[in-house]
């Protein structure tokens, strides 16, 4: 008999306690438990877009309007059902999520949370002035819901729909997360040079953050509209709009279950202070807002990431069950020996007055290992990011396999079978070894958003995990899968780079400064691991300071020095060079 974890028989409590509380809470808190249900869609859209995804919107409310207002004015004035309310107000927001989400997310730094203030606002305003909303009086008369045939028109009855809802969009966002989509929007606050060299789009795949939060608090919109039988603009405000990021970071951003444990707590300190403070002090003036900012940042000094997360740390940790390593996943064909794969033609970067990368030519044969070598400043990561496509070249030609890469994005040249490691080591802290190399697959996945939130992965995520697993196994770290990998040392979180780019199955792998920060027995291995991939038909170009470990594992070099190549050939006769030694060896 398989036994429970610690985190699902908690899980279990709490759907237990949400079940039985109308048979034993007053009528009043039942109340509250509907507003915290309500509140908990919105933050747990807001844990994805803001917690995870890493975009701040204060301008959530403004969408919870939107499906209040499309249920109440639908079935008001024209008679509709509410169910078909449902599906025109969700068609609406995914409209209106998707144009928002392409205008407001190019924006970065400040803009973006000001542009949400300000379009959360003008719908606000929007709402309040169109004679058919009700201007500021709003809409009432909103029929109740009915559930195969039965009225929802009690709360106690009301308060199950909700819930429902509330721990079924729970249950999908989890397993969104928890899948190969759910990895590239947990990746995206690494920024977005890392997910695009494994396929991901970041733009699209933000925009899709932005629509699925939106959605969810329409959802939230047209439960309360059906909830109250009456609406009017003041709950769907800027302030409202504030008052659910504080719900998402209170909880803890990154905590799925978060988002209720904020909503919970945001909903019922707001109760307790509005009661009891008058009591204490008086009813003059608002002392419970005073109080409440009070102990709001109280919170944050102590529990920075959030209530959740702080909780979590006395919950034992129970590890998932990895499948075994596999080699499940299709496999691209590689280029015979001696095939042309890459061919870098004048290639040439400036930055204004300064040229990073001077009229650049070399070429890399297939199952050929060649290094990049030069002083600190010579332009070799430069020439990397005009490779994988992180930056794009002044002029002229770099091509792969065939395929001009100038001009390409990096997430386009992923496809064709380049994978690439990083100067700075690019891990996305928050997740686990094994995930961080699973994200490596994406492109050797196909299920997307909606599949993996309705599980309907398994087969994908399976194979997935066990290429990871495979690949861990493969540079020696599989005892470190469950591992979070900001706990690794530097050196062991360079090799988790190396297996994430080994887990996309490239033609061409470009490893930047791998040695860097490995002990003498690692080096070695690392050597011994490159040499096998060149057996098994990979094609490697590295950057590496390390002369000794270079000259000990490459087949030819080139030389950049001040962004100008100064030799290339054989490791022996480069480091014979004359030109070589005064300029980087030493003469």
């Amino acid at each position: 008999m398989k036994r429970l974890s610690v985190t699902k028989i908690l899980v279990l409590t709490v759907v237990a306690l949400i079940a039985v509380a109308p048979m034993i809470a007053p009528a009043f808190y039942v109340t509250l438990l509907n507003y915290i249900g309500l509140y908990s869609l919105v933050a747990l859209g807001l844990v994805l877009l803001t917690g995870v995804a890493g975009q701040t919107s204060f301008g959530q409310a403004a969408f919870v309007g939107l499906g209040a207002y499309t249920t109440a004015v639908l079935t008001t004035q024209y008679g509709w059902s509410p169910w078909l309310t449902l599906i025109v107000a969700l068609a609406i927001t995914l409209t209106v999520g998707y144009l928002l989400g392409l205008i407001t997310l190019s924006m970065g730094g400040h803009y973006l949370p000001l542009a949400t203030i300000a379009w959360g606002m003008s719908l606000y305003f929007l709402m309040g002035t169109i004679e058919q909303f009700g201007g500021f009086t709003g809409i009432t008369g909103i029929p109740p819901v009915s559930l195969f045939g039965f009225s929802l028109e009690r709360e106690s009855h009301f308060y199950y729909f909700i819930w429902i809802v509330v721990l079924a969009a729970l249950w999908a966002v989890a397993n969104l997360l928890d899948s190969r989509p759910g990895r590239a929007i947990r990746a995206l606050k690494q920024g977005t040079t890392m997910v695009e060299a494994f396929g991901v789009h970041p733009g699209r795949t933000k925009t899709a953050v932005f629509v699925i939060a939106a959605v969810l608090a329409c959802l939230s919109g047209w439960l309360y509209a059906h909830l109250q039988r009456f609406v009017n603009p003041t709950p769907f405000g800027i302030n409202q709009g504030i008052e659910y990021l504080f719900m998402a970071v209170i909880g803890g951003a990154v905590s799925v279950w978060g988002a209720v444990l904020g909503a919970t707590f945001v909903t019922l300190l707001k109760t307790w202070l509005q009661d009891l403070l008058p009591k204490i002090i008086g009813e003059a003036g608002q002392f419970e807002i005073i109080v409440f900012g009070i102990l709001l940042v109280l919170i944050l000094q102590y529990a920075r990431d959030g209530l959740m997360p702080f909780l979590q740390r006395f919950v034992p940790v129970t590890k998932r069950v990895l499948p075994a390593a596999g080699d499940r996943l299709q496999h691209r064909p590689m280029p015979a020996a001696n095939e042309p794969v890459l061919s870098v033609a004048a290639a040439r970067k400036t930055f204004g007055g300064l040229v990073a990368v001077g009229d650049v030519t070399f070429n890399v044969d297939a199952r050929e290992i060649v290094g990049l070598i030069g002083p600190n400043g010579a332009g070799k990561s430069t020439c990397f990011n005009l490779i994988s496509g992180a930056l794009a070249a002044t002029s002229g030609s770099i091509k792969f396999m065939g395929h001009e890469l100038i001009g390409q994005p990096a997430s386009a040249i992923s496809k064709l079978g380049l994978a690439r490691t990083f100067q700075h080591v690019k891990l996305v802290a928050t997740m686990t070894v094994v995930e961080n190399v699973a994200l490596g697959a994406y492109l050797r996945g196909s299920k997307g958003i909606i599949a993996s939130a309705l599980r309907l992965n398994k087969e994908d995520e399976t194979a997935a995990l066990a290429e990871a697993m495979r690949q861990l196994q493969r540079v020696g770290l599989a005892e470190h899968a469950h591992d979070a990998a900001s706990s690794l040392p530097l050196g062991k979180q360079r090799i988790v780079e190396i297996a994430r780019a080994l887990a996309s199955d490239p033609i061409l792998l470009l490893l930047d400064e791998p040695a860097a920060g490995l002990r003498f027995a690692e080096k070695q291995q690392l050597a011994s691991l490159i040499k096998t991939l060149k057996g098994e038909g990979v094609t490697v170009l590295l950057v590496e300071h390390d002369m000794d470990f270079v000259m000990g594992v490459v087949d030819r070099l080139v030389v950049l020095n001040f962004g100008q190549k100064l030799a290339q050939g054989l490791p022996e006769a480069v480091q014979a060079d004359p030109a070589v030694r005064e300029a980087y060896l030493g003469a």
